[in-house]
């Protein structure tokens, strides 16, 4: 098994255990605590990080350090707000996975904007087959969920976030080290979100609560260590298209660990909400072959 495949198995199993830890997370604490004390502890891990990497002489630029504390903040702070604050007030780990599997339709859209990439008819039509089957599932969870319809804003808006952190990281500077980039991210989201924590008092860890700081350790080792971890690799070697048409098979995996360890039971329009944006996703990510020549065309 080649490092692609192992890195792009790992980016769909270590991304879908986010949605786990945030459910598990916020039963016991507010979403902004759970992820003040999971980049408190992250940002420990990102200091150890940059002190190796300092002593080794791989020290971060100070060209790319200002340039992942940007992605950093879209990427983690932006996203994980979203996702995280939507499932606390209700919606399910599953539905917000598939929310945020949209990434691959608005990174389209983004890179066709940014640096012109052409998009095909079908490309075009997958967008709008996206739009429809999101739709489709989360006005079934909106039947039989408790979240308020404006809850799922906040995995909208964390997947936007997500889409252009990702165009973003692909203008990086050259001459960057991937963990030195991980390691900036994480203390810039870190430092955001543990300064709105504070600010706001939202900082104090619930008492008596083992499971939170079981969530706590499920994310910062799973999510944060190995979900970006294996994202960053996936994006500088294959591409953001790549990277975000992966996150697609997180709502399937999600929904599956949601049933066996949360008991949540996805809503009837589910199922055909996500054979809708499989085939969106088919369609925004295929590339049309090229066109045989006619021949006696060169001649001519």
């Amino acid at each position: 098994m080649g490092r692609d495949t192992v890195a792009a198995v790992g980016l769909v199993v270590f991304w879908s255990s986010g949605f786990i830890g945030a459910d598990l997370g916020t039963r016991d604490a507010s979403s902004l605590t759970l992820l003040a004390w999971r980049y408190l502890f992250a940002g420990v891990l990102a200091v150890a990080v940059l002190a190796v990497l300092s002593a080794r002489r791989r020290r971060v630029t100070h060209r790319r350090a200002r340039h992942a504390v940007v992605v950093g903040l879209l990427t983690q702070a932006g996203y994980l707000s979203g996702i995280v604050g939507g499932v606390a007030l209700g919606v399910d780990a599953g539905t917000a996975a598939l929310v945020a599997a949209l990434q691959p339709l608005v990174v389209a859209v983004l890179a066709h904007a940014a640096w012109g990439e052409r998009t095909t008819s079908g490309q075009r039509v997958g967008l709008a087959l996206g739009l429809m089957g999101v739709l489709l599932v989360v006005l079934g969870d909106l039947g039989q969920g408790t979240a308020p319809w404006w809850a799922y804003l906040l995995p909208l808006g964390g997947m936007l976030s997500m889409s252009v952190g990702t165009v973003l990281e692909r203008r990086a500077p050259d001459g960057g080290d991937l963990l030195g980039d991980l390691a900036v991210h994480t203390l810039a989201a870190g430092a955001a979100l543990v300064g709105i924590a504070a600010v706001t008092g939202r900082m104090a860890p619930p008492e008596s609560a083992p499971g939170f700081w079981v969530a706590v350790v499920w994310l910062v080792l799973l999510a944060t260590v190995g979900g970006y971890g294996c994202y960053l690799v996936v994006l500088r070697r294959s591409g953001p298209q790549a990277a975000s048409t992966l996150l697609y098979l997180t709502p399937p995996v999600t929904a599956a660990w949601a049933g066996l360890q949360l008991g949540q039971v996805p809503g009837l329009l589910a199922v055909p909400g996500a054979l809708v944006c499989a085939a969106a996703v088919w369609l925004v990510a295929r590339r049309d072959r090229p066109r045989q020549p006619v021949p006696g065309a060169a001649r001519a």
